[in-house]
């Protein structure tokens, strides 16, 4: 399969040309102007459009609406990033995607979709995944059919050209004993991360639909980052993952305090949150939320549909204000494109973005933008934000905090992988 070919005139390029202009027409600045970005936001050239391998992908130029980070000045307060993540992102009959794809520009904030790579291949072709530990064709969520996957490219397109990011949330998404990924190999992993590029790399050829428009990135260089299912493996994973150049993971459970790098990665596991009701804390995702209220039953008692919903909201709320008044550290969230117990964990992730994306210095981001910008910070900075505990404000306020010295800016662009990784 050739590697890279540029596109001809026809239907596809004309067809992807005009997705891409209109997408740019559409979202105007606002991503841009929070971060301090000059002028309007970026679009991605469309004299580069650059088909790779069988057009599943293609080359477009640097992403739109990326903004460029910026170092703190000495004595600036660190704007509040929020991150809200989605496992196993696809479209379907929900329409879930494309719902808080919507509710994501009305608020001025991207996201991070985890795609898993069996969502890109159809059912019939099941045989062409040979998970490790499991034999070939087998999946614990299964494989998606002709329309899914078409439906899941499009909103996979419209995303990342509206500045969101997609990762990986893998493939068969095996959980527990007896081959879950919690005992899987390094090499395993690179396997499954492998496979998981190649059926986004491939889904033209696997569906046939070989007159659609190209994923309008190139995965082998887009994918960045990665949430493990249920949690489990992250050690093994990461190895595997900064091996691969992968620049952070999100697997993990911590406090509301600032990320570190671990393992060569930036750890931006999600984190503990007050849950109303109760004296102890909860993970910032709606699976936990669920678990917790209705045990693994999907779908509880009807008549506790509006409370459940209020605690998640209420939840994140309160995690969100404990770091906006106090340390600043970044929350991070993540969901899944589910109805758990009649859709009352959606509605309570759009109330939160609703309620917290417009306030003055938040800051919306995908996992990605969160990297670059910690990677341009001075690091003797980041040292002293992580000495701030769970919601505590500097005492003598942010402008003492954060005066003094600081390290010359790093070289070259913002967000590259460090040198030897």
């Amino acid at each position: 399969m050739a590697a890279t070919q540029r596109i001809a005139a026809g239907a596809v390029a004309a067809a992807f040309t005009a997705s891409l202009a209109g997408c740019a027409a559409g979202t105007g600045g606002s991503h841009a102007s929070k971060e301090g970005a000059e002028g309007p936001p970026a679009r991605a050239p469309k004299s580069t459009v650059r088909l790779i391998g069988d057009g599943s992908t293609a080359y477009t130029g640097e992403q739109p609406h990326l903004p460029r980070p910026e170092r703190l000045k000495p004595g600036q307060k660190p704007p509040q990033f929020v991150v809200f993540s989605w496992d196993g992102a696809g479209e379907d009959s929900q329409k879930l995607f494309s719902h808080f794809r919507q509710v994501s520009k009305a608020n001025n904030a991207t996201m991070t979709y985890f795609l898993s790579g069996v969502y890109m291949l159809p059912e019939e072709k099941a045989d062409l995944y040979r998970p490790p530990q499991h034999s070939p064709g087998r999946s614990d969520i299964g494989f998606n059919d002709e329309q899914g996957i078409a439906d899941t490219a499009e909103q996979l397109r419209l995303a990342w050209l509206e500045g969101n990011e997609i990762g990986t949330h893998f493939n068969g998404h095996f959980c527990g004993k007896n081959g879950g990924v919690g005992e899987w190999s390094v090499e395993e992993w690179k396997d499954e991360i492998a496979q998981a590029k190649q059926f986004v790399k491939t889904w033209k050829t696997n569906t046939g639909l070989t007159q659609a428009a190209p994923l309008p990135f190139d995965y082998d260089k887009e994918l960045v980052g990665a949430r493990t299912p249920c949690l489990e493996g992250q050690k093994n994973f990461m190895r595997a993952a900064g091996e691969l150049g992968f620049r952070y993971d999100t697997s993990g459970v911590n406090n509301q305090l600032w990320p570190a790098k671990k393992q060569g990665l930036w750890d931006l596991s999600m984190q503990l949150v007050p849950f109303p009701g109760h004296t102890y804390e909860q993970l910032t995702m709606d699976y936990n939320f669920m678990v917790n209220q209705s045990g693994t039953t999907t779908q509880g008692d009807p008549a506790k549909y509006d409370r459940w919903g209020d605690q998640m909201r209420d939840g994140l709320l309160k995690g969100f204000d404990r770091a906006y008044d106090g340390n600043r550290a970044p929350l991070i969230i993540g969901n899944h494109f589910e109805s758990w117990n009649g859709g009352t964990y959606m509605r309570a992730v759009e109330d939160v973005v609703e309620a917290v994306c417009n306030k003055p210095d938040v800051r919306c981001v995908s996992f990605r933008q969160l990297a670059d910008w910690l990677d341009t910070q001075d690091p003797q900075t980041l040292a002293r934000l992580r000495t701030l505990q769970v919601g505590e404000a500097p005492k003598q306020g942010w402008t003492s905090f954060l005066s003094g010295s600081r390290a010359p800016a790093p070289k070259g662009a913002p967000g590259a992988p460090a040198a030897g990784r």
